[in-house]
């Protein structure tokens, strides 16, 4: 499911209007309905809020694609466990997505990175693990390609090297020095 998809059922779940849902982020109806018909995206520090007041993860919020290498290839077949330094996290996964682009601040975040691992479910489906926060497309485009070639060449581990530091409060997300 795209954002907009996730966000109109999260809102819906939680019996609210399109109209009591903006009146909670502080932004027009009209702001939220260009979220839903997937013409915007809020800014991080908006789905920061999203996440905490209607108690829902990034990783489900945002996931929507699985990043591809090439045209219909999946990123893994096998599993790899990836250290995110930045983050204080190992997770093993068999695929890993990035995030739509985030709209924020000069020193804020552009994408996030997943891990998806395709064998463990839980009641709600497949759990997504956050791996890391990247500032361009390319940086985690290289991340990507480099597990993928971890993978290929038969390492079972692997360490996130394009993340950036952040440092994060409730409204905002910020690249730390």
């Amino acid at each position: 499911m795209s954002f907009s998809e996730n966000l109109k059922k999260i809102r819906k779940d939680n019996n609210m209007s399109q109209e009591e849902f903006a009146e909670m982020m502080g932004v027009s109806r009209q702001a939220v309905s260009k979220w839903e018909s997937d013409e915007g995206y809020p800014e991080v520090e908006k789905l920061l809020i999203i996440s905490r007041k209607l108690n829902v993860s990034l990783d489900s919020l945002m996931c929507s694609e699985i990043l591809t290498n090439e045209v219909g290839a999946k990123v893994s077949e096998g599993a790899i466990t990836i250290v995110s330094p930045n983050e204080g996290i190992i997770a093993t996964c068999s695929k890993v997505m990035k995030s739509q682009e985030y709209k924020g601040g000069k020193r804020a975040p552009k994408y996030a990175l997943f891990a998806q691992n395709q064998q463990v479910n839980s009641f709600w489906g497949t759990t997504n693990t956050f791996l890391g926060w990247y500032m361009t497309e390319e940086s985690i485009l290289q991340e990507i390609k480099e597990i993928h070639d971890a993978i290929v060449m038969g390492n079972n581990n692997y360490e996130l090297k394009y993340s950036v530091r952040c440092k994060k409060s409730f409204f905002k997300i910020a690249v730390q020095d």
